[in-house]
């Protein structure tokens, strides 16, 4: 029985590695309501759990739709020096953030409350496409 349980910890320790491995670096900013008309859906209301996608990852439209998980990893300045809230949040990109986007991904005011404290304004992230 103890060779059982040390072969699952060893795969859920082997699975949590490769899941950390695969998520991306970069920075959240977020942006208010209203959230319509976005470049995605138009006028089509698609809740409060949305995010634009720079150039980074945007890819011609290419992006809309898919689902993204964002964990707040650090602040990137004094202002709010323990900005991460130790939450992530899943996102669904309903916009394009502009050339010039000062972040990686621009998540509602909503979204972005959930992992950060927004009084900090931009925060480095991790994201993975799920």
């Amino acid at each position: 029985m103890a060779k059982v349980t040390s072969v699952v910890i060893a795969a859920v320790i082997g699975l949590a590695m490769v899941s950390l491995a695969a998520a991306d670096s970069g920075t959240a900013t977020f942006y208010t309501p209203p959230y319509t008309p976005s470049a995605c859906f138009g006028f089509e209301d698609q809740g409060t759990m949305i995010a634009a996608a720079s150039d980074v990852f945007w890819n011609g439209g290419a992006a809309c739709g898919q689902q993204y998980v964002v964990t707040c990893t650090g602040p990137t300045n004094q202002g709010v020096p323990q900005p991460c809230t130790g939450q992530s949040v899943t996102v669904k990109i309903v916009d394009h953030c502009p050339s010039g986007c000062a972040g990686t991904i621009d998540l509602s005011q909503e979204a972005f409350a959930i992992i950060a404290n927004p009084d900090a304004g931009k925060v480095f992230i991790d994201y993975q496409q799920v």
